[in-house]
């Protein structure tokens, strides 16, 4: 399977885990607008977050690593305000949702690999 095929795969089974367990802080109106949303992470957790995750190194080894975690969560919110349809509560939920994205991507990439 190719590469990005399948961190879109992997992304879309973790973001649809995260809506089931994150009810009352992650919602979608319909699958379609959940495919989408699993895309656009995908395309920006390929582009946008080491560009981040670089800019925010000296934060980074401040805080011994955490900080990557809201870069997750900022990556995650700007994805969700670009795709209609997909909503988050608030930034508390976006972190929340980055973390099962994250832990829930780390499982299913070692299934498919």
């Amino acid at each position: 399977m190719g590469g990005f095929l399948r961190r879109w795969l992997v992304t879309f089974i973790a973001v649809f885990v995260a809506a089931y367990l994150l009810r009352n802080w992650l919602t979608y109106t319909d699958l379609t607008a959940l495919v989408v949303f699993a895309l656009i992470l995908a395309m920006l957790n390929a582009i946008l977050r080491p560009l981040l995750i670089v800019l925010t190194l000296p934060l980074s080894v401040l805080t011994l690593g955490l900080f990557v975690l809201i870069v997750n969560a900022i990556v995650f919110w700007l994805a969700a305000a670009i795709v209609p349809g997909i909503y988050v509560r608030d930034f508390f939920g976006a972190f929340l949702a980055a973390i099962v994205v994250s832990i829930v991507s780390y499982f299913a990439n070692r299934v498919f690999d």
